[in-house]
């Protein structure tokens, strides 16, 4: 079931406020507990509140901070993105979100508002954003301004760029549209959308574009003189009161806002008894200009009448203080309770309720992206805190990444190597290790029982005990055998050490699991729009059928671990039963043997690369197969290919590969290329962590 949805739009003022407000009275009346988020805001002063929020927040009564209710104000958004910290962005706004998704069973979020700097990028963010979240779309158009081509084309154009980053679109609303032309949109949009899409249409409702007194107040600073309650009247129309008063009267509309000069009596006392008369229309308030105040008897002759509009007093004159009034964009106040009514009213007598609700349970993200996978890495790492040694502490990459990682506090670390070259290489690199443990395996208390352990292990194979110490000095061995007498709960090396070098010490003595023959590998290929597991594309040189087909199984197994639905592919150079040869016989012989093995798992082979990941090519060379054009698990049939493949897929994607996991041995040891980076250590530290909390 989907658990949120993100309320987009392309352009400044389209009302989708209206669209905020009545999904929030709609899911809030059919899910319990309803949260609200907004990844960019405008600018707010310290101690102010951003209006919408506080609006949403107030009128539904949630149980939700303001100060967690959002990821950026603009200008901060506008700052780091040029500062290209887009990265930092999406991970501080995936944190937020995440947390609040922890606490509701749904969520609203909104997208910018187009206004001031940066609304250029703005659609490009909300469309990154609500890929990251995994949530889907609602697109909100206005119709102010534009003819029908031009309404049709920029609605479409949002469209089309959410779909084109694989963001799915539930609905596109056409807002403020016309009254005379609501049928037409209506039986005009459906023919440019596809039919699954829902196609709402909203007209323009007059009384939600006009400003209140209270709005009309801040605009022009006016002071209340009388009135103060009435603040949410609403002004449909501005007259100006320079004429003789018997003249003026007859120019009044329904909810007129009187603008006149303060020493204008008459204009003043006629229009309040014109507001209590029948035979004229309502006055929504008063404003007096040029700093004019009545005198004191015809103040107190106001304050006598049985009913008072809002009186305001600016100091500006009359045709300043008509422009600035002209100008102001209506919102919704959080204390503007008819305004919010009107607005809810509105959406749920045009807006097809009953199908949209159905849309936003029914929904189901089939894509993941890279920064969603290792936000949920983090998470799952944070559930038990585990301990992990770095064999290579002389390795300034290895010190950064540890760095970082005690600064999380996701994970304990231990870092081997001299504590005299460590501690000045880490303040040359101007890194805190305060929580970090260094030892030297040299100087360790256990150092002497970690030698004896390994004499009586491989003792066996003609090792003497003065021969176990020696080979204890060795971080490899002496970090494998931290793991081994649980001193620490995995360990991660190779930065500066061959693969052999890295897994030889767990191989003699932590050994496999119990029915595991081979030790293998996956990676994590972080894709734009999804992650898929690669196996093995590091240990098993040329694997025969047997081990393929065991290597297929645990790489199934570490995918379902980290949350990926394993639908497995052994690859080869030709799909289904056409190829023939040895390497295609070896992965048809693996595949039937997972099939006997576990009958629980989705898996296609043999099977091309194109066929296993393009949906259209995978259906029209294996239509029936329910893994085709959608593998999770890529199985390769041998070294060679499975690590030219990642590399490519790597280099040329721009991918994150994140790996390799080391999968078979009985405690958590993984290998790090010698060209890692700080990130690779980071990430494989987190996965070894959470390997080893189901040890």
């Amino acid at each position: 079931m989907n658990k949120a949805v993100y309320i987009a739009t392309s352009e400044p003022s389209s009302g989708k406020s209206i669209v905020a407000l009545g999904l929030m009275k709609l899911v809030t009346s059919r899910t319990p507990k309803v949260g609200y988020f907004r990844p960019i805001i405008d600018d707010i002063k310290e101690g102010q509140k951003d209006n919408h929020l506080n609006t949403v927040i107030s009128h539904f009564d949630l149980d939700i901070n303001h100060e967690e209710a959002y990821g950026f104000m603009r200008s901060e958004f506008v700052k780091k993105k040029n500062q290209g910290k887009e990265g930092e962005i999406i991970d501080t706004i995936i944190d937020k979100y995440k947390k609040l998704e922890s606490k509701y069973d749904f969520l609203i979020v909104e997208g910018t508002d187009f206004s001031g700097e940066g609304t250029a990028i703005e659609l490009d963010s909300n469309i990154l954003i609500a890929k990251n979240l995994g949530i889907p779309a609602i697109i909100v158009s206005s119709g102010i301004g534009k003819n029908m081509d031009e309404f049709i084309g920029d609605l479409h154009i949002a469209y089309d760029s959410f779909k084109e980053r694989d963001v799915e679109v539930l609905s596109v609303v056409a807002n403020k549209i016309s009254t005379q032309n609501v049928e037409l949109v209506k039986t005009g949009m459906p023919k440019y959308f596809p039919e699954d899409v829902l196609i709402n249409v909203i007209p323009l409702i007059e009384s939600l574009k006009n400003p209140s007194i209270k709005e009309i107040a801040t605009a022009i600073n006016g002071s209340f003189l009388l009135g103060n309650e009435e603040k949410n009247n609403q002004v449909a129309t501005v007259k100006v009161g320079a004429m003789q008063l018997r003249n003026y009267l007859t120019r009044l509309e329904e909810n007129c806002l009187i603008i006149t000069p303060g020493d204008r009596a008459d204009i003043i006392l006629g229009a309040l008894q014109a507001n209590l008369s029948s035979n004229y229309p309502t006055v929504a308030g008063m404003v007096l200009t040029g700093g004019l105040v009545p005198e004191e008897p015809i103040l107190k002759l106001i304050e006598g009448l049985s009913q008072i509009v809002p009186i305001l007093s600016v100091k500006e004159g009359t045709f300043e203080v008509t422009n600035k009034i002209g100008a102001i964009e209506s919102h919704i106040y959080a204390d503007n309770k008819r305004k919010i009514v009107s607005s809810i009213e509105t959406f749920e007598k045009n807006v097809n309720v009953d199908a949209l609700a159905n849309k936003l349970i029914q929904f189901k993200s089939e894509s993941i992206t890279p920064r969603m996978f290792q936000y949920h890495l983090q998470q799952k790492a944070k559930v038990t805190k585990k301990h992990i040694v770095l064999p290579e502490g002389n390795d300034a990459r290895i010190l950064k990444a540890a760095a970082q990682l005690s600064a999380t506090n996701i994970v304990g670390l231990t870092l081997l190597g001299d504590e005299s070259v460590i501690r000045p290489l880490a303040e040359k690199l101007n890194l805190e290790l305060n929580d970090i443990a260094i030892i030297n395996p040299i100087e360790s208390e256990h150092f002497e029982s970690y030698a004896q352990t390994f004499y009586e292990l491989r003792k066996h194979k003609n090792v003497t005990i003065q021969m176990a110490r020696d080979i204890m000095t060795d971080v490899s061995y002496f970090g494998t055998m931290m793991v081994y007498n649980n001193h620490a709960d995995g360990m991660v090396s190779g930065a500066a050490h061959t693969t052999q070098h890295t897994i030889r010490p767990a191989l003699q003595f932590i050994k496999t699991k119990p029915n595991v023959s081979v030790v293998s590998s996956v990676f994590f290929m972080c894709l734009e729009d999804r992650i898929s597991v690669f196996g093995d594309c590091a240990i098993n040189p040329n694997p025969n059928a047997q081990q393929l087909a065991e290597i297929a199984i645990s790489s199934a197994d570490s995918s379902k671990a980290f949350g990926i639905d394993p639908k497995i592919a052994m690859l080869s150079y030709s799909s289904g039963s056409s190829g023939k040869g040895a390497d295609v016989d070896k992965v048809r012989e693996a595949t039937e043997i997972v099939k006997q093995k576990r009958p629980d798992l989705k898996i296609e082979g043999p099977i091309q690369y194109d066929a296993a990941v393009d949906m259209n090519i995978g259906k029209s060379k294996l239509p029936d197969s329910e893994v085709a054009g959608q593998a999770s698990v890529l199985i390769f049939p041998d070294l060679n290919t499975g690590n030219n493949t990642y590399k490519a897929v790597q280099r040329e994607t721009g991918a994150l590969a994140i790996g390799p996991m080391l999968q078979g041995l009985n405690k958590p040891v993984n290998d790090l290329s010698r060209g890692c980076t700080v990130e690779d250590i980071y990430n494989t530290v987190i996965l070894t962590a959470i390997q080893s909390q189901d040890f």
